[in-house]
Formats: structure tokens, C-alpha cells, sequence
């Protein structure tokens, strides 16, 4: 858990609070999240990037190259997924929608985004609650699916400033195109009302699959460790649509003593 701990430290946190006989089956899949997340952050071109990804294909496939012993990541995948029987194709299909990632083609549609949304974060709280619960998991579906996209457009509106200077885009090209906006004119940030009312757009409708997601559940008491990171989604969606165009400018985040006692919070009370 100490590479979580530096690549994820929310999730990381949230393992914390894991019951100890699930936590480190949790954090393997955490950590393998992580790993095919920040691929864009360490490699320069997008061959590099595909690479990253097929070795993680071919290790689920029982087809990796050398022993996996060299990378504990790996390892700990590999058993949890023996061990509790979880979908590799669920774990693929993470793989394949991180291919987004490496390229600087835009989301086209809302449909487009839910479905990344749905393959990333939606899947990974998935699965986490078949670790914790297989049985409460099977009903919680349509709760980890809303808070999955709202859990993905947080963390959008958090990496914009990132993914505007590298020239990638996450917000639909079918927002923009509603508020007078195009790809060009959205990364230029000169038009700042339209840019802010796009912005505005994509967070109410984190907000609104925040809202599917609670009147789906709570989910089950044994379950909610897997929530926790979601708990702070809401305050992200809020903030971004005060903020508008100023979110350019970064600092979005909140203070991470704040994120651990709004977990801390929802693990109390039992709702994210």
C-alpha cells in the first residue's frame, strides 16, 4: 500500500478504513488503477503508452513476458483476481478505455464520457465491492454507475488545468458546441461567460449522477469503504461551477486534511 499511498492518496486513505481482511485486495486494485491512469504523465508519445497498456492485457491474459515477481503491482493483481474471482473483463475493459488517455481526440458526446466514466471509476468501484461484498455488489450496480461518472467528472474538472495544457479535452464537444464553443476556442480560454457556462454544464451533470446515485441507495454498510472517495465529488462539482473560467487557474482542490475528514465523515454516517 506505500506506492498507493503516493500515487492515489485518497484511495489510499480510504483503505485505511477498509476492514483489514479486504484492504489489501482493495489496494491492489487502487494501485492498478493508478498505474494505467498516470500513463499519460510518464511517457512522451502515445506507442509507449499502448505498450504500457498491452503488458497489462497480457498479464491478465496469462500471457506477460517474465516473472511478475519484479513488479508487485502485478502480483497482488493477479492474486486478488484468483482470489476472489472478479471479471477480467471488466479489468480489460479499465485497459482499453485508458487508450483515451494517450491522445488528444475529445469527448464527441455525454454518452461518450459516461461510458469512459462507466469502464474507469464505475468499474473500479465495482469491482472493489465484489472484495468487499459479492453478494450486496450484484444489487449496488446502478449506484457504483451514477457515482462512477460523478466520481470521473470531479476528477475532470480537477485535471482540467492539466489536460487543457497538453491539449486534451474530457468535457463533450457536445456541451461546448450548446454554449457557442469549439475545441479550439475552449483550449484558447479566451472566452471566458461561455467557457464558464460550459464548465457549469459538465459539473450539474456530475451533480445530477451524484443525485441518481443516492436515490439509488445508500449502498450496503459493507460496501461503503468503496464510497468514501465519492463523498468528496460533491464539493468538487459545486466549487467548479462557482469557479467557471477561473478553474484555468488551478487550485481547485481541497486541502487534504479537509478530504480526510469529509471521508471520515461519510464513513460515520454511512452515506457518500
Amino acid at each position: 500500500m506505500s506506492g498507493l499511498r503516493d500515487t492515489d492518496r485518497d484511495r489510499y486513505l480510504a483503505c485505511l478504513l477498509t476492514p483489514a481482511a479486504r484492504r489489501g485486495a482493495v489496494a491492489s486494485l487502487y494501485a492498478f488503477n493508478a498505474e494505467i491512469a498516470r500513463i499519460r504523465d510518464i511517457v512522451r508519445e502515445p506507442l509507449p503508452g499502448e505498450v504500457r497498456l498491452q503488458y497489462w492485457r497480457d498479464l491478465l491474459a496469462g500471457a506477460a513476458r517474465g516473472s511478475t515477481e519484479a513488479n508487485p503491482i502485478a502480483a497482488s493483481l493477479l492474486e486478488t483476481v484468483r482470489h476472489h474471482n472478479l471479471p477480467t473483463a471488466a479489468l480489460v475493459g479499465m485497459i482499453d478505455a485508458r487508450v483515451f488517455d494517450l491522445y488528444d481526440d475529445p469527448m464527441e458526446t455525454t454518452g461518450m464520457f459516461e461510458g469512459y466514466a462507466g469502464e474507469t471509476a464505475g468499474a473500479l468501484i465495482q469491482l472493489a465491492s465484489v472484495v468487499l461484498d459479492p453478494e450486496a455488489a450484484a444489487g449496488a450496480a446502478t449506484i457504483a454507475g451514477h457515482a462512477g461518472v460523478a466520481q470521473a467528472i470531479a476528477g475532470s474538472l480537477l485535471l482540467m488545468p492539466t489536460h487543457r495544457a497538453r491539449g486534451q479535452i474530457y468535457l463533450p464537444l457536445e456541451i461546448l458546441s450548446a454554449t457557442g464553443l469549439d475545441r479550439e476556442a475552449f483550449l484558447a480560454g479566451e472566452d471566458r461567460p461561455r467557457i464558464s457556462a460550459a464548465i457549469e454544464a459538465f459539473a450539474g451533470h456530475g451533480i445530477d449522477h451524484l443525485r441518481k446515485a443516492r436515490e439509488a441507495g445508500p449502498p450496503a454498510k459493507s460496501l461503503m469503504p468503496v464510497y468514501l472517495t465519492v463523498a468528496l465529488a460533491e464539493r468538487t462539482l459545486l466549487a467548479a461551477q462557482k469557479r467557471g473560467a477561473d478553474l484555468f487557474g488551478g487550485a481547485l482542490q481541497q486541502p487534504q486534511w479537509r478530504r480526510q475528514l469529509r471521508m471520515l465523515r461519510a464513513a460515520i454516517v454511512g452515506r457518500f
